[in-house]
């Protein structure tokens, strides 16, 4: 019969010089986590949008589903929640359901939804006759991308969102889907 004793894991001995050795390790494990996560927030998070941006913004015409352009100016003076998605986005399709409803219930407040989609023309209206919006719907194109790393999203992720104040300014943005609870602290922040 051969001696099955326990043997201690190889560089853990239980010895103090091991045990030490063993909460270095797992430290430095866990500072390298917290680093890796603090890089991941820094990357994804919405940056502060260059004030050219936001003036290039204002000044911008996008190409609506019709052909006609679609003046940002005319939603200017009102609360505007600005929103880039694509239809080859899940999040982005999964939260326009909730935009579409957001709009329903607060347009009589004077809060309007803009959706500028990231996208080509065909595809947009594809998606939008099996899921029609009630708020304007704009395609983007390549200033829309742009516009989004210039409003404070850096490495283009969508969707991304950018709530207006009344007096033009950015009062809100998040990168990702937004949740009702974020619609409800945005809508309640101004």
């Amino acid at each position: 019969m051969t001696d099955q004793t326990a043997q201690p894991l190889a560089g853990f001995d239980t010895a103090a010089g091991g045990s030490r050795r063993c909460w270095l390790t797992l430290g430095v494990a866990g500072a390298a986590a917290a680093a890796g996560a603090g890089l991941a927030w820094w990357r994804f998070s919405p940056r502060s949008a260059d004030a050219q941006a936001v003036d290039q913004f204002w000044a911008s015409e996008f190409e609506g589903l019709d052909g006609a352009a679609v003046s940002m100016a005319a939603f200017r003076g009102r609360p505007l929640l600005l929103n880039f998605w694509a239809t080859w986005c899940p999040p982005c399709v999964q939260e326009l359901p909730r935009l579409n409803a957001f709009h329903e219930a607060h347009k009589a407040g004077g809060w309007q939804v803009l959706g500028l989609a990231i996208d080509q023309l065909a595809s947009v209206r594809k998606f939008l006759q099996r899921a029609p919006l009630a708020f304007p719907v704009a395609l983007g194109g390549v200033s829309g991308l742009t516009l989004v790393r210039g409003l404070g999203n850096p490495n283009g992720g969508l969707p991304f969102s950018v709530l207006f104040a009344v007096n033009g300014a950015i009062a809100q943005r998040k990168i990702g889907e937004l949740s009702s609870a974020d619609l409800q602290q945005w809508r309640d922040s101004l």
